[in-house]
């Protein structure tokens, strides 16, 4: 039996009533845990204009495909392709490929839209004439230590000063959260460059300011996101996203900033500090002065939260630093020359 839900295709132009179509497409690897609450949140968006739900799937580890069909068997909206790879721009690729109306929404499988999201986004992109418009990445914790990354992520300490994580004012942005596009400019500058593993929609949305086009942000648009549940699965996240923000940098020249720099430069300080500290007391200010620096800005990030949650701050602060640091200055990934046809347009 295929593992795919598929439905016949709609010949552009050929949606019905005033609003346009919308494709949500969804890269999803080992999501059990989130899908359902992520799809439903979709499907319940008070949008009377056609809709579809994409869902890429990779080589899951737990039941992800038979919470997937299940949702395709209960509701005809929703499509399934595979993701032999299990990447995660892979997966986008494929369900961008799959989808056919006018407006492209990106949701993650542990990300769940605020009510009106799908109109917000319909009514911005007519109104800003923007390529892509998104919002905030409204980090949302369970347990302790995922509250703890919560705060962190919507601190300035934590991640500087990133609109997508913490609001501001509507204005033009280099980069949002997921993405929410105009199918005429995914059209133009390509999809999804499958050698990024990580930051792809970083890279995107760098091609599409270089050709012209405005990615947006507005606070009106909100997608609840699942923090990681555990120091090890955070580390690697924030390693992963130093990793291949350095090969942005790399491959996009000028594309880097001083906010970028400050984790790298907190890595050096910190452990230059420690093993010089041994020989050179004075040198110890550095790792202390970092150590001191991320106790007070966590506590004060997570003012008014259970104390269970404010005495984890300090060591999810510095995993997030030092992770993301240490992934920039050792990352080595060099991208191989694009293969013909697969190479997004500058």
């Amino acid at each position: 039996m295929s593992d795919e839900h598929s439905h016949a295709a709609q010949p552009a132009g050929a949606d019905d009533g005033e609003r346009r179509g919308i494709s949500v497409f969804m890269p999803i690897l080992d999501e059990e845990k989130h899908l359902a609450e992520s799809v439903r949140a979709i499907l319940a968006q008070e949008y009377d204009g056609p809709l579809e739900v994409v869902l890429a799937i990779g080589p899951c580890h737990d039941r992800t495909w038979d919470v997937a069909r299940e949702l395709a068997d209960a509701d005809d909206r929703i499509t399934l392709v595979e993701n032999p790879t299990g990447r995660t721009p892979d997966g986008l690729n494929a369900a961008l490929a799959a989808t056919r109306h006018d407006i492209l929404v990106r949701v993650d499988g542990h990300g769940i839209l605020s009510p009106g999201y799908l109109r917000t986004v319909e009514r911005l992109l007519a109104e800003t004439g923007a390529a892509n418009v998104g919002g905030i990445m409204d980090a949302e914790g369970t347990t302790d230590f995922e509250q703890a990354v919560e705060c962190a992520m919507k601190s300035k300490i934590g991640v500087g000063g990133v609109k997508f994580k913490q609001g501001g004012d509507a204005g033009a942005v280099e980069t949002v959260y997921l993405g929410n596009f105009a199918r005429e400019w995914i059209e133009r500058v390509g999809m999804y460059d499958p050698r990024y593993t990580r930051a792809q929609d970083w890279e995107m949305n760098y091609r599409i300011r270089r050709a012209g086009g405005t990615v947006w942000f507005t606070p009106e648009l909100r997608v609840t996101y699942r923090p990681r549940a555990s120091f090890k699965a955070l580390a690697k996240q924030y390693f992963e996203y130093g990793m291949w923000r350095r090969v942005v940098a790399r491959q996009h020249k000028g594309s880097i900033n001083l906010r970028y720099l400050a984790p790298p430069v907190a890595v050096v300080g910190v452990v230059g500090g420690a093993a010089l500290g041994a020989f050179w007391r004075p040198a110890l200010a550095a790792p202390l002065g970092y150590a001191a620096l991320v106790t007070a800005g966590g506590v004060h990030a997570a003012r008014g939260r259970d104390a269970a949650v404010v005495v984890r701050m300090p060591a999810v602060l510095a995993t997030m630093h030092l992770a993301w640091g240490l992934g920039f200055l050792t990352s080595r990934v060099e991208l191989e020359p694009a293969e013909p046809g697969q190479a997004p347009r500058a």
